[in-house]
């Protein structure tokens, strides 16, 4: 009998780093460095990092996930030397795309940036890692039951597991309600399309949080990469259509939760993330 995904989550095990894949050195460059003659402080690390990526947001990169030949192009120097990289983070919140790789020297540190030439790693299907561990996966987060974990900075974010799912859960409320027009089948055709392209954008803001408060606070569970989850040529097929959401309004009657994606990954397990509109927010993985 095939041991169950969730189960291997209270398993000790060590993850095994994917084959580097080389890609041209034309693909990245120098952005410039900043180093320490100490070890950076956990404040002054992520105040660099801000001072350099202004308002976007930094995602760290997995060993184990889908490899960006850009950014192995960066990388692949770095790894094979003796002072390897101790985090490496993406953002790609501009034009190109910036890669941040924090190195020992000496006594202290430095944190060296490279322009991309983009995020270039060809869409694959969605898999989990084969073996989870709570001190990687949950290393944001405190363990406060059996298969309970509870974020360090976020209490209202939880997360539950056993041998059949994992279900996380995320409650900011709104107190302004989601406005839900009970008369949407009786607009006209331009009405329509102007009502749905402001739903679509309101999903895609709703699904941009959960991708901060489930897949972001997590590590080494998927192989897709953070940004990988934001990129259309990777989600598409799984988010929510227009044609699924106009059903939705035709209907007059606001749901109680909206699926904004849903898939099945390689291994037959189902993620699926849903919202209210309102503020309550949750990803669910079952097993097959």
């Amino acid at each position: 009998m095939r041991i169950l995904l969730f189960t291997l989550l209270f398993l000790c095990a060590s993850l095994l780093a994917a084959p580097a894949k080389k890609a041209p050195a034309s693909s990245s460059r120098i952005h410039g460095a900043v180093s320490s003659p100490a070890k950076f402080s956990g404040e002054r690390l992520f105040a660099v990092l801000d001072s350099v990526g202004g308002t976007g947001t930094w995602m760290e990169w997995d060993v184990n996930g889908v490899r960006d030949p850009s950014v192995m192009s960066a990388l692949d120097p770095l790894l094979k030397q003796a002072n390897k990289p101790e985090m490496v983070w993406v953002l790609s919140e501009r034009q190109k795309p910036l890669l941040a790789v924090l190195v020992p020297k000496g006594s202290g540190e430095v944190l060296l940036f490279y322009e991309l030439s983009g995020l270039d790693a060809k869409p694959v299907k969605l898999s989990m890692n084969r073996v989870l561990t709570p001190a990687v996966v949950f290393r944001d987060y405190r363990q406060v039951a059996p298969g309970e974990f509870v974020h360090l900075d976020k209490p209202d974010l939880k997360v539950t597991a056993n041998d059949k799912h994992v279900r996380f859960s995320y409650s900011k409320p709104d107190n302004t309600p989601l406005r839900f027009d009970s008369d949407f089948s009786k607009k006209t055709f331009v009405e329509k399309r102007h009502e749905l392209r402001d739903y679509m954008d309101f999903l895609r803001y709703e699904y941009s949080l959960m991708l901060r408060a489930f897949v972001q606070s997590t590590r080494a569970m998927f192989n897709w990469q953070p940004w990988h989850w934001y990129m259309p040529e990777w989600n598409s097929k799984a988010f929510i259509s227009e044609k699924e959401l106009e059903a939705i309004l035709v209907k007059g009657v606001k749901p109680e939760m909206f699926t904004v994606f849903k898939t099945k990954t390689e291994g037959g397990e189902v993620v699926e993330m849903r919202t209210s509109g309102n503020g309550f927010y949750e990803m669910t993985i079952s097993n097959p």
